[in-house]
């Protein structure tokens, strides 16, 4: 493994930890609140195997950037990708990505904690 190798993987390390500090901060300024309101969408939205494979014990099932856009749509999205700093497509990218995992350690005991 060279160099760029460690260091791609030392950021990525990095965007994984503070990624749900971030989220829950763009999260407090949107329709959704919190990641609690933002799961409650996902739900609603027809995401519901996804989101309660999150919250059990099992395996996380993936989430698409399409499923996510489906749901937020693209207004919404635009606020997410401006408040994060980056272009929409990225932003799609980093919640397929981490989403699962976020709410999974955010729910130990099978439910959302709420701080």
């Amino acid at each position: 493994m060279g160099l760029l190798d460690t260091i791609k993987g030392a950021l990525n390390e990095v965007e994984a930890s503070t990624l749900p500090t971030v989220i829950n901060t763009v999260l407090a300024q949107t329709q959704y609140h919190d990641l609690a309101g933002l799961v409650a969408a996902l739900e609603k939205g027809g995401l519901g195997p996804q989101v309660q494979s999150w919250l059990g014990n099992g395996a996380n099932m993936p989430i698409t950037e399409e499923q996510l856009k489906a749901v937020l749509g693209n207004s919404q999205l635009q606020d997410f990708a401006r408040q994060l700093g980056l272009p929409v497509d990225q932003t799609l990218a980093l919640l397929a990505k981490y989403l699962p995992d976020i709410v999974d350690k955010a729910s130990p005991n099978g439910a959302l904690q709420t701080h």
